[in-house]
């Protein structure tokens, strides 16, 4: 499933050349992986956090296509992607879309930890809901 927000390019991430500082095209794609985990996976940051499970990212890479500039509206769209290995990870594939063309793409990893710290885990609850996700394929 596809999720997708529309956000507006803010004038303060607008950098000398009039074209978006590059750091902020990650914040817009967390803004929107935030909202699908929480509003589709049922994961709220802060009651986790509160009850000792921290959700993190472990690796992303990303690819910047063309330029956002000021004022652009565009959309950010999110598709969860189960790990081929089976490992606990849950692998968001997203990109930025301004006029039908993909200005900037990305897979952002992540997993969840204890707060006291041992190794990597999905709690049931997210397990649930990712059972019929498609397997990210490399």
């Amino acid at each position: 499933m596809e999720y997708s927000k529309t956000y507006v390019a803010k004038d303060e991430h607008i950098d000398v050349q009039q074209i978006m500082d590059g750091l902020y095209y990650p914040f817009y794609m967390e803004y929107c992986r935030h909202d699908y985990i929480r509003e589709v996976l049922g994961f709220d940051f802060e009651t986790e956090a509160n009850n000792g499970v921290y959700m993190v990212l472990s690796n992303y890479s990303i690819s910047f296509l063309r330029s956002l500039k000021k004022g652009d509206e565009f959309t950010v769209t999110c598709t969860l992607y189960t790990d081929k290995a089976g490992l606990p990870k849950l692998h968001f594939k997203q990109s930025i879309i301004f006029n039908n063309k993909v200005m900037t793409k990305a897979v952002f990893t992540g997993t969840c930890v204890p707060a006291t710290g041992g190794r990597p885990y999905l709690p049931a609850s997210v397990l649930e809901k990712i059972k019929d996700a498609p397997v990210l394929e490399d």
